[in-house]
């Protein structure tokens, strides 16, 4: 059975927001959502302090809270592991947004679109797929992933920073990559928030320096050893 997952290589990102920038395009998101943001995060203490850059999406956890929190049963996991929410199912509860503890579904009361409403693009081929006061977030492209395409944030991704495929397959881009790193760098993936329990498959490698692999429950970046 596949395993869809996302790995983000911080040590590749460059904070260009090219991710953010495709999402929007491709998924025609209101002006207040965003389902692939970057966190800027200035990290360590003053006089040794850096930039890092922290691509956040939703995370699809195995055991996820939203499909959990849901009262209309509006949340799925598909066989390869995507977190989807039915649009015409879900009643806008909002209880998934509460349940999420990353911060990634999203609940707007009120959409403000960047063209008008008559326009083609938005008219058939954003709303079909995202009704107004129902939650939202990241579904990994499903849409393109059924048609053997990559998630539109990988394809844009001027580093290679994001790389997507199927976990249980090792000849996979992401089991190769990972791979790849552990053998010449030493570097595991790691998730945000472990002690949240969800279990997420978009994981994470940190810079080339010892990673602490801890979680980031302030909103600041894990600490990185030098």
């Amino acid at each position: 059975m596949a395993k869809l997952a996302m790995l983000v290589d911080l040590t590749r990102c460059i904070g260009c927001d090219a991710c953010t920038l495709a999402c929007k395009q491709e998924n025609g998101t209101p002006m207040d959502v965003f389902f692939a943001r970057v966190l800027n995060i200035e990290a360590g203490t003053f006089p040794n302090v850096k930039r890092v850059y922290l691509p956040v999406l939703c995370n699809h956890c195995e055991d996820a809270p939203c499909l959990k929190g849901c009262p209309n049963k509006a949340i799925f996991r598909r066989p390869d592991g995507i977190v989807l929410i039915d649009q015409d199912r879900c009643r806008g509860t909002g209880a998934c947004v509460a349940a999420c503890p990353y911060g990634n579904v999203y609940l707007v009361r009120s959409d403000r679109w960047y063209l008008n409403e008559d326009e083609a693009y938005e008219r058939d081929y954003v709303k079909p797929r995202l009704n107004q006061n129902v939650a939202r977030k990241c579904t990994y492209c499903a849409h393109r992933v059924d048609q053997s395409l990559d998630p539109a944030c990988v394809v844009a991704c001027p580093t290679t920073a994001r790389i997507f495929g199927d976990l249980e397959d090792p000849e996979s881009p992401v089991s190769k990559y990972v791979a790849e790193q552990r053998s010449e760098t030493g570097r595991e993936p790691f998730h945000l928030l472990p002690e949240a329990k969800t279990v997420p498959t978009t994981c994470y490698l940190g810079p080339m320096a010892e990673q602490a692999s801890s979680s980031v429950p302030d909103g600041s970046f894990a600490e990185v050893k030098r």
